[in-house]
This record gives structure tokens, sequence and C-alpha cells, in this order.
């Protein structure tokens, strides 16, 4: 018997909720934090690319088993998502990566029309299932986070989180969007930048920003170094 209209999605959704269920939770909510370290950790895989130190991590958690029934409901869905850079001895964000993605179930069609923002301008593509949505939307791939010429030899320094779906602030989208289209493309971040905020502003305070908060920091990771490729000489 062949799958009537959104069946087809909606297998995909039962069959990806079992990946959500046994997720961990990114949050303890037992004491509020006191700094950015204190935030749940894992893993991201840093490298040097291009004289940028790049980012690859998954936040697939974020899409729990009511944000993908959502997902199938024709509305648009947002995954936002911001990385500030902070150094392991303290301080105010030195650096901030960001990424948007706009998710929209076409019913006819019965697949995702998905629009991602991030360095590098805006893309469109299509998923046909819940897992190219993930793979689109709810990870990144060798992000820029901050350029190597801003980070000092011997230090250490995390990236700090904060991932929001559906969130309320129209605002805030729209300055993820002018931060990671901006001409010279670079993640420095101070005080004068509309995304600039304090930890407790940002990752503390408790209001209903979202349908979902996810928050988590990386390992701490030196200043990444260029890999040397040798060329291996054949024997004669």
């Amino acid at each position: 018997m062949s799958l009537g209209p959104g069946n087809r999605a909606r297998a995909w959704v039962c069959a990806a909720l079992a990946l959500f269920t046994a997720a961990p939770r990114a949050v303890a909510a037992d004491e509020p934090l006191k700094t950015p370290a204190q935030l749940p950790q894992r893993t991201a895989t840093i490298a040097l690319e291009k004289k940028i130190a790049v980012m690859t991590v998954s936040y697939r958690d974020a899409v729990d088993a009511a944000i993908s029934k959502k997902l199938l409901s024709g509305l648009p869905t947002t995954i936002a998502m911001r990385g500030y850079v902070f150094k392991e001895s303290g301080g105010d964000p030195v650096a901030l990566t960001a990424k948007s993605c706009k998710i929209v179930y076409d019913l006819w069609d019965e697949v995702f029309r998905v629009t991602v923002t991030q360095a590098g301008g805006q893309t469109t593509t299509v998923a046909v299932n819940v897992e190219g949505v993930l793979r689109n939307c709810a990870e990144v791939k060798k992000i820029p986070v901050i350029e190597r010429s801003s980070m000092k030899d011997g230090s250490k320094y995390f990236v700090a989180m904060l991932v929001e779906v559906n969130p309320v602030s129209a605002d805030m989208l729209d300055r993820i969007k002018r931060w990671v289209t901006r001409p010279n493309g670079s993640t420095s971040i101070s005080s004068s930048d509309s995304l600039f905020g304090s930890f407790v502003g940002l990752f503390v305070t408790r209001i209903q920003s979202a349908d979902k908060r996810l928050q988590f920091r990386t390992q701490a990771f030196l200043p990444p170094v260029a890999v040397t490729v040798t060329a291996s000489t054949a024997k004669p």
C-alpha cells in the first residue's frame, strides 16, 4: 500500500525520534551558571583553514519530538545558532560565529524547503526527509569562528553555543543575517556590535525567547596550526 501525502515524511520523523530521545540534555537547571566555562561540554572539531579557525559540531538534540512534529505543519520553523568565542582565562567574548536556518514543509511536493544563512551568504536547498533537515540546520561543518591572527599562542579558547528554535525576536534574526553577510567577513566582536552581550544576559537570563533553547560549550583548544602534508617519494 502506498503512503498518502505527508506520510513518508512522518515515517522519517518517527525513525528520528529514537535518536532525539537518546540525546543528552545540554543544560543543567539545578543552579544558575556564573561563567561560560560552566556550560555543559561537548566535543567539537577545530581546524585551521585559510588563516581562520573553523569548527565542526552537532546540535541535533535541539530538534526534539515536539519540534519534529512542527516541521510537518507547513508553517516556517527557524533554527538559529550563535557561537561566542571566549578565552579560557575569562573575560568577554572575543569572536562570534552564527548561522540561521528557515525550514518550510511543502505539503504538496512532500519536501522541506530550507534557507540557510551563514558565513558566505544565503543559500536555498531541498531536503527530502528530516535527516536532510538536520544535516543542513542542526550542525555546522567547518564554520569560521575566529581569525588565527586574533588568537594568542599558548592561550586556550572555547566556543559557548546558544541554539534557539523559533526565536521570538525577529530583530535578532535580522542581526544574525547582517553579521554573517558583512563585507569584511570578520568574526571579531566588541561591545559596540549589536550581537555582543554579557554571559549572564545571553545564557543565564530566563525569558521565553524561543520554543526551545539549547546551550553548551566546546572543549578548550589551543590556536590551531596548519597541517603540513609531505609528498612521499616513490622508490625507483
